[in-house]
């Protein structure tokens, strides 16, 4: 750590933490204390501590912590402080996420403001890696490197998360929002399963390259997934900002807040229909302050080169398992004469000391730009060939050499029931026992690229079940008076070979001691009853084309709990007898007035909106104005005993309830949703702003005198 350190509120802040980070680390520290001196309410505390990267874990008292890295990508030296914090702070872990996070678990509450700030020293952050915001944005792992690419997706990433982190559009929403950046039309990123999904394209107009993509919109996975609609053909690269926000602001104002499990964006689109949602989005934008973004295209350098450049002569240490490792794992870059080497992390899960002796070996051997991939793996980019054997025996040394990177024996599993609240069945004690099996039964699965395996430890899809060839979530069965860990079995799913998405098709329930063997009866119907080189969803679908239960009736025998054992009552990975849990729920604060915590909140969206005017910022000053409205609505409808929901329906309900009723009157008259809605129907300029934050304020006194007299007349 620097000790060239300014102090501030007891932190002891390097130079390179942003004004903004140590604003957010001093914050999140104060939010701790008066969590534990009950003034805050807990579920307001957890909504904040979310959406600050840190999220409760099953074990009482400690905390998961993840690590946001836009579209995957990681230093060396980062890496090393990870590591370095795992241990100080955590349990010498660290765990690789489908979203391209790094998680570390066991962390004490107190501790998250250090984690913070040690993290941000190497320009890392915590900030909206959880929550109801602008998650992780994601990539393709070979972004830059990718043969296929028509450009670079990297620096619209980039752009797009540094867009979008702390804006205002996106600090309350009503559930998290997720986006993809894939390198070509194979979709390899997924955004078929995202809120909004992009995929590269390139037109020439009137003479003249012009960057564009391919919008894919409303999308995702959990317990009903959705396959994104198709928006945009070709959407200019200087509009992708632009029109991200018109639908980030609509999705916040119409989107679902009541009903969590209905909350997230496919729902509002599923409910309203595309056309509709489009349209409210074509409305929006003339309230957006950047009509146009010009990306900059060398915000992330596409060639970062090795610092070393010559090598000694090596020989792999285990000739056979090299070239089955060179086969699998190795592909020669689109620029000539380098190679990207994918590592496989079992279950996502590196020690602290071998993620140090991994920094090391990428120092020497590859590019200072390390992507984490979608698939709980590694790349290293910028090899020569010359390199690789050197390279193979090092990695050997600390267990990152196994062939079958992105294999059908490179299970995807989230963490499950190891530290997760929600987790109800092991998913990688699961994972472990079908990988064991394959390679010791189909040993050249370590070659099939065409069957994904994916493993979550419930219905949410962390583990991306829904789009597995063949994917597992985790649940229970009774069986008279006992209770055994199972599993779905669903078949089907996953990326298509023209690119297409598809969501996998539930077929029954499972022990899950005895999903190992409902693999094995799967894949040796397919070995018998498949064409050559038949894609494994393109059998699975002729399969069930001709009969309709076949799966079912395939795998029936398997369900029988007639014949169950001792041990089928004891989780994979586990010893002890399999009880259902629900994680241990996090400390409870005493009552508070919900009502006075609400206007508090509000005046505080007020102090920010102020703030962010004086930064001369209308845009973001209006929108933050608007939160202050909302809120303050919620406020006065909740101490009217009325339930709210999506903001647009608190608005319309403050004018039934108190505006028409003659219970409250709006300043400069007419009705609330006027005055309120007006933002989205104006340019935001400066003098706009100055007169919608005016009329603001007077709302906020408003409702704090009608709040006063009402607690006097209780």
């Amino acid at each position: 750590m620097s000790n060239n350190t300014q102090e501030t509120a007891g932190f002891n802040f390097a130079p390179q933490v942003s004004a903004a980070a140590q604003a957010d680390i001093v914050e999140l520290s104060t939010k701790i204390k008066g969590f534990r001196d009950n003034t805050i309410d807990s579920e307001k505390f957890r909504s904040f501590r979310l959406t600050r990267g840190v999220y409760g874990q099953r074990q009482e008292g400690v905390q998961m912590i993840r690590i946001k890295l836009p579209y995957g990508k990681v230093t060396a030296d980062q890496i090393i402080r990870i590591a370095d914090i795992s241990d100080r702070y955590g349990s010498s872990n660290l765990h690789l996420t489908t979203r391209q996070d790094i998680q570390l678990h066991y962390v004490k509450l107190e501790n998250s403001p250090l984690v913070w700030n040690e993290l941000e020293e190497v320009g890392v952050t915590l900030r909206e890696a959880c929550g109801n915001a602008v998650r992780n944005i994601t990539a393709s792992y070979t972004a830059g490197v990718d043969p296929k690419e028509p450009f670079d997706v990297s620096p619209y990433a980039h752009s797009m998360f540094e867009y979008f982190l702390r804006n205002p559009i996106c600090q309350d929403m009503g559930r998290k929002f997720k986006i993809s950046f894939s390198t070509s039309e194979e979709d390899t990123a997924f955004g078929f399963i995202h809120d909004l999904g992009f995929i590269p394209r390139v037109k020439t107009i009137n003479g003249k390259e012009v960057r564009g993509f391919k919008v894919l919109l409303a999308g995702g996975l959990g317990a009903q997934p959705f396959v994104a609609h198709n928006v945009h053909e070709f959407l200019e690269e200087d509009q992708l900002i632009p029109f991200s926000t018109a639908v980030i602001r609509v999705f916040d104002r119409f989107g679902e807040r009541s009903k969590r499990h209905k909350a997230r964006l496919k729902y509002l689109v599923n409910g309203i229909g595309v056309e509709a949602f489009m349209a409210h989005v074509a409305k929006e934008r003339i309230a957006i302050k950047d009509k146009s973004v010009v990306i900059d295209r060398n915000l992330v350098d596409e060639i970062i080169l090795p610092a070393v450049t010559s090598f000694t002569e090596a020989t792999p240490v285990d000739v056979v398992k090299f070239e089955r490792f060179v086969k699998a794992n190795v592909f020669e870059q689109k620029q000539k004469g380098y190679f990207g080497v994918q590592l496989k992390q079992h279950l996502g899960d590196l020690a602290s000391d071998k993620a140090r002796a991994f920094a090391a070996i990428v120092k020497k051997y590859a590019s200072d730009d390390v992507r984490i991939t979608v698939n709980q793996g590694w790349l290293l980019k910028f090899v020569k060939k010359e390199a690789l054997p050197g390279l193979f025996n090092e990695l050997n040394e600390i267990g990152l050499a196994e062939p079958g990177f992105d294999s059908m024996a490179d299970i995807t599993a989230c963490p499950g029931t190891d530290t997760c609240n929600l987790g109800i069945s092991s998913s990688t004690g699961l994972s472990v026992e079908i990988e064991k099996m394959l390679l010791e039964e189909f040993p050249d699965t370590v070659f099939n690229k065409n069957i994904k395996i994916k493993i979550s430890g419930c219905m949410n899809a962390c583990g991306q079940h829904t789009i597995g060839n063949i994917g597992f979530h985790g649940m229970s069965i009774k069986n008279g008076a006992n209770v055994l860990p199972a599993m779905q079995v669903m078949l089907g799913g996953g990326l298509e070979p023209d690119g297409t998405g598809t969501i996998a098709d539930k077929i029954l329930k499972l022990p899950s001691r005895r999903c190992v063997d409902a693999v094995r009866d799967i894949l040796t119907d397919y070995e018998t009853n498949s064409t050559e080189g038949e894609y494994f969803n393109d059998y699975y679908r002729r399969q069930v084309a001709a009969e309709k239960m076949y799966f079912y009736k395939l795998l029936k025998p398997l369900a029988d709990l007639e014949t169950l054992q001792d041990i089928d009552y004891i989780d994979l990975g586990h010893d002890e007898k399999y009880v259902t849990e629900v994680g241990v729920g996090e400390c409870a604060g005493v009552m508070i007035d919900l009502v006075g915590t609400l206007i508090l909140d509000t005046e505080e969206k007020l102090k920010w909106s102020k703030r962010l005017q004086q930064n001369a910022t209308p845009a973001d000053a209006i929108y933050a104005a608007y939160a202050t409205y909302v809120c303050g609505a919620k406020a006065i409808l909740t101490g009217e005993g009325i339930a709210c929901n999506t903001q647009i329906a608190m608005i319309n309900d403050f004018d039934k309830h108190l505006v028409s009723t003659n219970k409250f009157s709006i300043v400069n008259g007419g009705s609330f949703a006027a005055q309120v809605l007006s933002m989205s129907e104006q340019e935001p300029t400066k003098e706009f702003a100055e007169k919608y934050i005016a009329d603001t304020e007077k709302f906020v006194q408003q409702i704090k005198t009608y709040r006063a007299a009402a607690l006097v007349t209780v």
